[in-house]
């Protein structure tokens, strides 16, 4: 479990797509979720999963997006599964569940190559209301964390004899309560350091505040940004006029 956590925490790396402006990843992230809501056969997922794979091999991401991506399986085995049982419909079921991972892995290059301060920099770049991307940025941050903690919780107790593993549901819905109430006690009291750490900085004191980094493009960024929406145009007219429907 804590080799799959490490996937959703952002650590900074010294490579080309890091050093890129966050809106323009943001963009790249947006043209890929689009394509993956826009694909009608698993080919074309198949390649979209493929180029983010690319682009992680260039932000030195490859196997936290893979840490991203084995987490994902389980759901998507569930959406399979799901949608076999209802539609009775195999490809249909494989394209249900490739889309779902080719969407997670799309969104998920933005936001372990992002930090929080370059989203929160992004989001003020729309005039989103500050608290709104002071609650966002702040989830984005701190989720990661309650799932380490959350393991770290459940090491402790099963060192403890709790078996979480075995019984009936109701029974192991049991067994996670001595798992969430210490969770959530922790979650309290990092919510009360946060509140205090925020009225010592006298968050709210001022109506509209200046930030540190400012954020301009360079030429590689709009190059980038460029090249993003040609190939976003050549693969939705790939899509729609030269692959066929289903595959």
């Amino acid at each position: 479990m804590n080799w799959v956590a490490g996937g959703f925490i952002f650590r900074r790396t010294e490579s080309a797509y890091h050093r890129l402006d966050p809106r323009v990843k943001l963009l790249l992230s947006i043209l890929l979720f689009t394509l993956a809501i826009l694909s009608r056969s698993v080919l074309e997922l198949a390649g979209i999963i493929a180029f983010v794979l690319v682009l992680s091999g260039v932000a030195k991401i490859l196997r936290r997006i893979s840490r991203t991506a084995a987490f994902t399986l389980g759901f998507a085995v569930f959406i399979f599964v799901l949608n076999f049982v209802i539609g009775r419909d195999l490809l249909l079921s494989i394209l249900y569940a490739a889309r779902f991972v080719a969407i997670v892995v799309s969104t998920s290059l933005f936001f372990i190559t992002t930090s929080p301060d370059e989203l929160e920099q992004v989001m003020n770049a729309f005039h989103l209301p500050r608290d709104i991307v002071f609650a966002f940025v702040t989830a984005v941050r701190f989720i990661p964390v309650m799932l380490l903690d959350a393991i770290q919780i459940m090491d402790a107790q099963k060192s403890r004899g709790l078996e979480m593993q075995k019984g009936n549901l109701v029974r192991r819905v049991r067994n996670m309560v001595p798992v969430l109430i210490p969770l959530v006690v922790n979650s309290v009291i990092r919510s009360g350091e946060l509140a205090e750490a925020m009225e010592s900085r006298a968050y709210g004191a001022v109506p509209k505040p200046t930030s540190l980094n400012q954020y301009r493009s360079s030429l590689v960024d709009r190059a980038v940004a460029v090249g993003g929406v040609a190939i976003f145009a050549v693969a939705v007219y790939t899509f729609y006029f030269v692959l066929p429907t289903q595959l």
